[in-house]
Formats: C-alpha cells, structure tokens, sequence
C-alpha cells in the first residue's frame, strides 16, 4: 500500500507521515527532497510554481512509489498534490493510491509558517497554495484530517483512518 500525505504548506505533511510510516514499520519518503532545484530556488523567491514546473517533480514522486510497490514494500510519501490533475498523474504511476488530506484553517497555517526556520516555501506563497487546492473527490480514496490538534492526536487520527481503510480493503 502506498500514501500520499497531501495538503498545502505548514499542515505538518512531513511531521505526520514521518510518525505514521514510523508507527506501521513502512519506508516514509519526503516529497520536497524529489523536487528539481530550479523549483525550489523558484519557491525561495516567493514564485508559485506553475502546473509545467510540477509535472516533473510529480513524476518523481510517482516513481518512488512505483518502485517501493514494485519491491513490496508498504510506503509513506509526502507531496502537496493540490490539484485532481497532479492527483491523476500520481496515480499513473500506483493506480490504487490513498490518501491522506491534511487540513487546517488558513491563519493556523500563516501563524506556523511565520514560526518556520528552515524552510524554502515563504508564507506568501500560502494563499496561491489554498487557491489552487482542489479538495479530494468523493470517487478519490482517502480521508480529511483537521491538523489542528496536538501532533500526537493527529497522528492517531491519521492512524485511525488509514486502518478504517485497510479494513475495508479486506472486506471487500
């Protein structure tokens, strides 16, 4: 089974796939560490990237998934996937993807953002990031968690739906 845990900046995409992939004994892969160098010094000067600067990262990122299905192993991976479109284009890759959404109310976000040392994506480019947000279809497996609670009652939310969904891959 792979993972994609989704969501726009600040909602704690690398913090909770980390402990979810930890907590299962599954590989965890960070999605921002497949991103081409010329995306990341875009999004250090505060330039949204556009569909044509993502579609290669998406690749990537479908790749690593492929090969960690190929090889039988169970994977975590974080990616923003924002659009359906980037969403369909993961799944080209591992048709039977699930995944996590994190959410949490804009100024939660801003307020983290503004707290960040060590990250590439500046808090201006939050509002293009919750613009471009095209929430899951209801034909779309996986599941919304509010990630406005403590880490530890996020993962155990993100624990429990993914259970949710493992038991019902088995029922069916």
């Amino acid at each position: 089974m792979q993972v994609v845990v989704m969501g726009v900046s600040a909602t704690g995409k690398s913090s909770v796939a980390e402990r979810v992939a930890e907590s299962l004994g599954w590989g965890f892969t960070e999605g921002d560490d497949l991103h081409p160098r010329a995306n990341v010094a875009k999004m250090e000067a505060g330039d949204p990237l556009t569909d044509a600067d993502r579609w290669p990262w998406l690749t990537r990122v479908g790749e690593a998934m492929a090969a960690n299905e190929r090889d039988g192993h169970h994977g975590v991976v974080t990616c923003s996937a924002l659009k359906r479109t980037y969403r369909d284009r993961l799944r080209e890759h591992v048709p039977d993807l699930w995944f996590l959404h994190l959410h949490a109310p804009t100024e939660v976000l801003a307020e983290r953002m503004a707290q960040r040392t060590r990250h590439f994506m500046p808090t201006s480019l939050l509002t293009s990031q919750i613009d471009t947000l095209e929430p899951l279809g209801d034909d779309e497996a996986g599941r919304v968690v509010d990630v406005t609670p403590p880490l530890d009652e996020v993962v155990a939310a993100a624990l429990d739906a993914l259970a949710a969904h493992r038991d019902d891959v088995r029922r069916s």
